[in-house]
């Protein structure tokens, strides 16, 4: 794992471990994969509101571009911890998977 992406994924880790603890959950893989499904959800819902799509489409534009930014890192914060729970090495899984189509560095 870079080491960047290693660093983030300590960091979603330590965020995991106190969003735990302040609402008593008891966190396994289905509820990481719960949450990143209702995250996606999010993300679409405040997409469809920043592209005027859905309500709240009046709103601020730049709280909008915010709304979809916190969303897209809760989902990837999410996506992050699932990773780990399951023992992935999300960088080296990318590069195998998404690499396959590029010419080789």
């Amino acid at each position: 794992m870079t080491d960047s992406l290693k660093h983030l994924s300590e960091r979603a880790a330590r965020v995991g471990e106190k969003y735990a603890e302040a609402f008593g959950i008891d966190r396994d893989p289905t509820f990481y994969l719960g949450k990143m499904v209702e995250e996606m959800g999010e993300v679409s819902s405040a997409y469809l509101k920043l592209t005027g799509r859905a309500r709240g489409a009046d709103a601020d534009p730049e709280e909008l571009r915010q709304a979809l930014q916190d969303e897209l890192a809760d989902l990837f914060g999410f996506l992050l911890l699932f990773s780990d729970w399951q023992g992935v090495d999300l960088a080296a899984a990318f590069d195998k998977k998404w690499g396959a189509y590029l010419e080789p560095e």
